[in-house]
């Protein structure tokens, strides 16, 4: 069995079933592939060269809806993102709200500049909700000027100003948050509450052995619980896996944002997922939102109960 990942801090069992050696109690010879993005895991599930992934929920919404056998069989993390902008704008929109934006162009003569992942990730499809939806000002591409801005070059995207803001997981947002003349805006658990950001999804060859895939779930939960009794230790193993300027340091101070919340349990991703589904689909990434009992496998999370 090959599990792939993206070196990314939502995929914090990873690190913690690598690093503590759960990954030796699964009843299958498990190898395990780094991707460098998430288009490049996807392709390789998409071919059958990984049966096992931790990525986002939008690509396996995006495999799920071109027909490939698959289901996710926990969630990894969800509410992991931060909206962090600079203090002038961070203070605008403490007084403005909604209204900030406007103010902002009239002000400046141009819009905010947000970088962000490409259309349809789950940062992207957070960042529309909140423009769209929460603070109900209009199409995102009318309000904002989006630039495509992978994780990793935000932090040095928005020093030197190219960007006024970007919304951005662990431990990104504890880096800029501590850079003088940067600030938070929101956090997407007020944004949209309890929504998914990385999930375990699994080939139907694993879904279909039942004692892999329950192994498997249940040494994701036990990686979950290692997580909260252990913050630092797991900070240890995910710095060492992630390495990217990544130290244990920031790590650490990471596990301690509220944008660090890692659970298993795929029951608790649902409703959100569908509401995410319904933006993946207006992107286009997909041809229409992505049925639960499609998307998800249960049963051998059911099965650890």
């Amino acid at each position: 069995m090959t599990v792939g990942y993206v070196p990314i801090y939502p995929n914090m069992q990873h690190y913690v079933m690598k690093g503590e050696g759960y990954y030796e109690n699964i009843p299958a010879e498990v190898s395990v592939e780094r991707f460098s993005s998430g288009p490049n895991v996807v392709k390789a599930f998409a071919s059958g060269d990984v049966d096992v992934a931790l990525f986002g929920i939008t690509p396996a919404m995006v495999l799920v809806d071109k027909g490939t056998d698959a289901g996710i069989l926990a969630a990894n993390s969800r509410n992991g993102f931060k909206v962090m902008g600079t203090t002038e704008l961070a203070n605008l929109y403490e007084q403005e709200g909604p209204a900030t934006f406007e103010r902002f162009e009239e002000e400046r003569g141009r819009k905010v500049r947000f970088g962000a992942p490409p259309d349809g990730s789950v940062p992207d499809i957070v960042l529309r909700y909140w423009i769209q939806e929460d603070l109900d000002v209009g199409e995102m591409e009318s309000v904002i000027d989006k630039s495509k801005v992978p994780p990793a070059k935000a932090v040095q995207t928005i020093q030197s100003g190219d960007i006024d803001a970007t919304i951005i997981q662990e431990p990104f947002a504890t880096i800029i948050g501590q850079e003088e003349g940067f600030s938070e805006l929101a956090w997407s658990g007020n944004i949209l509450e309890n929504h998914p950001v990385t999930v375990l999804f699994a080939n139907q060859r694993v879904l279909d052995d039942s004692e892999v895939a329950q192994s498997l779930v249940e040494q994701h939960i036990a990686a979950t619980e290692f997580a909260e009794d252990s913050p630092d230790a797991a900070a240890t193993h995910a710095a060492s896996v992630i390495g990217s300027g990544v130290s244990e340091d920031l790590a650490k101070a990471a596990m301690e944002s509220k944008a660090s919340e890692f659970i298993s349990d795929p029951h608790a991703i649902t409703d959100q997922a569908a509401t995410m589904g319904e933006f993946v689909a207006n992107v286009g990434n997909i041809e229409e939102p992505v049925a639960t009992e499609n998307l998800f496998a249960f049963g051998p999370y059911d099965a650890t109960q």
